[in-house]
């Protein structure tokens, strides 16, 4: 049975939006390498993987899904990349649709609920890397697609063990907690501002598809969401998105040994909105609740040389003792 170590924050990082600043910038980047594929996708749209060394012949490849507007580059990406490289593992980043550094060429994004991207990722590594154990993580809204599918999949999923860290439980009222109050708005202001500049970089592939124009009136995510996410996607509103991606009522079937991270003061979500008894009652669920961490935070170490991630630390090594 898997025991986490306990999560000891920075002294002077309790507060959860430190927390979540906290490991926003002070996490290094590109302290991996990393390689880049293009494949395909079967409506002939195409997702950039990003490949770290290899640490040893025929080591297990774990996927790594980013957050909202993240890429592969970000700081608990090459956090994780290094984390996995040192038990053994090689780390495989899927950048989601648009996030890869250049806009995809389908008129449509991705979202907390699309699971097929995923799906054929891991059709895609299985053939590239016959016979290898194929494992995932995935942070935030990745964590959430993560999920989703693993429960979508339930005995037939080809991932052999897998761990979601701060995923946003709740997408209606993570949406609502990311309009109000000072905090929130701020975050939510931040994510719109990013999404906005990919709409404006795709207004032609769109026109016609969606009302551009009121997508980037937006003046909140559910609006955005509202407004775009849904229709593109081939939802009837934001609240229907919502309702169909929410990743808590596919928790009782994931049957893959999966690892949640997860900090009970995550200010993107209200609160009690971690499933906990949904997470209890699924043998094949690990949880790793901490009451402090903020969301992508779990920052420990001594001021001014933090440079201790325990998420990710403990990610890799839950994967490592399933996936060898």
């Amino acid at each position: 049975m898997f025991t986490s170590t306990t999560f000891r924050p920075a002294w002077w990082l309790r507060n959860p939006h430190a927390q979540t600043f906290a490991g926003r910038y002070m996490r290094p980047r590109a302290a991996v390498p990393l390689a880049r594929r293009r494949i395909g996708t079967p409506d002939g749209d195409f997702l950039d993987l990003d490949y770290a060394p290899e640490p040893a012949p025929g080591a297990p490849v774990v996927v790594l899904l980013h957050g909202l507007e993240g890429s592969t580059r970000r700081g608990y990406m090459s956090e994780m990349f290094h984390h996995l490289f040192v038990r053994g593992l090689r780390g495989v980043g899927m950048n989601f649709r648009g996030c890869g550094g250049e806009p995809n060429r389908a008129p449509r994004f991705y979202h907390s609920g699309e699971t097929g991207d995923l799906a054929h990722v891991v059709t895609e590594l299985r053939g590239l890397h016959p016979g290898r154990p194929i494992g995932a993580a995935g942070f935030s809204l990745g964590g959430n697609v993560l999920l989703k599918h693993l429960g979508e999949r339930g005995h037939d999923a080809a991932i052999a063990a897998a761990v979601a860290v701060s995923v946003p439980y709740d997408l209606a009222g993570c949406a609502a907690r990311l309009s109000s109050g000072l905090p929130g708005r701020a975050y939510g202001s931040h994510f719109l501002r990013a999404l906005k500049r990919k709409v404006r970089a795709k207004r032609r592939l769109l026109e016609g598809v969606v009302d551009v124009e009121r997508a980037l009136a937006a003046r909140t995510l559910r609006d955005y969401d509202d407004e775009l996410t849904a229709p593109l996607h081939g939802f009837a509103g934001a609240d229907d998105y919502y309702d169909r991606a929410d990743v808590r009522r596919h928790l009782p079937n994931i049957r893959v040994p999966t690892l949640l991270v997860q900090s009970r003061d995550d200010p993107f979500l209200p609160r009690g909105a971690i499933p906990e008894a949904a997470v209890a009652a699924n043998p094949y669920i690990t949880a790793a609740f901490t009451d402090r961490g903020g969301h992508l935070g779990f920052v420990e170490g001594a001021f001014p040389w933090c440079r201790s991630f325990w998420a990710e630390r403990v990610a890799a090594r839950f994967l490592a003792g399933r996936l060898w």
